[in-house]
């Protein structure tokens, strides 16, 4: 080792100290070094620099997971060096996510990774967002059981028309359909998606989009998104509930589930931004309440970020038992990529770090209150 080395190593030791974390400790969420120019790696680009030597097989934790929980609750995060923050924060300005132009390019780079990717990963009727875990013990029952408190929010009777941004590989829309009656519209903007989504729903009275949502027209009883409005961006909060307001009958209500930040900041985690999800924002709850500002009531706050704890963990296990063939598809590095994203936003849900929230959005105000259905 390198007298360089042995300095980053003395350096970044003591900057996960208070998280408890050791370097070759024998702990299951202490970092084993393979490489030693980890350690400069790791100093100098922060989560990014974490991240990428982690892809790259220079360390490993047994509990990546509990890792990154003891990061995020000693608030590393934060102390951490990040040399590109400012750089993202300007970037961010000049060029806010959620552009029109850019609308596709999330679908594009995360869920045109690959169908088979996702069939291994999720339930049955491959639902991306997170599961509800109250009174369920498996990932089947805990998106079931999502999807059911989603259409009893919305309050969907037989016979009205809902629309579902962000449907993904049609899952929601197909529940709503045979449970509730209703009829739905999904868009997307990932074109991998649609075909298997329209499968997914042949013989019910669902059509699925490839549409950015500020194209859409129409009226319906009821609009739903979930997991979409994190690629929204914040200067287009508005236009999104705008657009969203201009679809949604007068009595109706919009379902937004969404991951959410538990502060206003301005840049996304270089990381994540760079690998898994471009054009990305969580929003804080306050950004959510300034966007409906004189366009919804806000009748519901519901944060269940507990459960994406839960969730992910799930999905996690699910690509372990696909291991080889992941691997075999996408080569290792991905794998461990792939690892990591899910591992890693386990641990900052479980550190409470981001939230998961559902809001029940009206546009004048349920006349006599609404009923919670939790």
């Amino acid at each position: 080792m390198t007298s360089a080395q042995q300095f980053a190593k003395t350096r970044l030791s003591a900057l996960l100290s208070p998280a408890g974390v050791a370097i070759d400790g024998s702990a299951p969420y202490d970092l084993r070094v393979h490489d030693e120019r980890a350690f400069s790696r790791i100093l100098a680009a922060g989560s990014l620099g974490l991240g990428e030597s982690f892809m790259d097989g220079w360390w490993s934790a047994d509990r990546l997971d509990e890792l990154a929980f003891r990061i995020f609750r000693a608030g590393l995060d934060r102390t951490a060096a990040d040399p590109g923050r400012l750089v993202r924060k300007l970037a961010a300005w000049v060029l806010p996510r959620g552009r029109r132009a850019r609308a596709f390019v999330v679908g594009e780079r995360h869920y045109d990774s690959g169908n088979d990717l996702f069939a291994w990963m999720l339930d049955r009727r491959m639902i991306y967002s997170c599961a509800y875990w109250k009174d369920a013990a498996t990932l089947e029952e805990a998106q079931e059981r999502k999807l059911d408190l989603v259409c009893r929010k919305a309050g969907l009777k037989p016979g009205q028309v809902v629309l579902d941004i962000g449907c993904g590989w049609g899952g929601f829309a197909r529940f709503a359909a045979e449970r509730h009656g209703v009829e739905v519209t999904g868009v997307t903007v990932s074109k991998e998606q649609v075909g298997p989504a329209r499968e997914r729903v042949r013989g019910l009275p669902v059509e699925i989009r490839l549409q950015d949502y500020r194209e859409l027209s129409g009226r319906f009883d009821a609009v739903v998104s979930l997991g979409m409005f994190e690629h929204v961006g914040p200067r287009h909060h508005r236009t999104f509930l705008r657009q969203a307001r201009r679809c949604l009958a007068d009595d109706g209500l919009l379902v937004l589930h969404t991951i959410g930040a538990s502060e206003t900041t301005g840049a996304p985690d270089p990381w994540i931004e760079k690998y898994i999800f471009p054009e990305t924002h969580l929003p804080s709850l306050a950004q959510i309440a300034r966007a409906a500002e004189g366009l919804f009531v806000v009748e519901d706050v519901h944060n269940f970020g507990a459960h994406y704890d839960r969730t992910l963990m799930a999905w996690e296990e699910n690509v372990e038992a696909h291991r080889e063939a992941v691997a075999e598809r996408y080569g290792e590095r991905f794998l461990r990529m792939w690892r990591f994203y899910l591992l890693s936003c386990a641990g900052s849900f479980r550190a409470r770090h981001v939230q998961l929230y559902q809001l029940v959005l009206s546009p004048s105000g349920v006349r006599g209150g609404w009923d919670s259905v939790r």
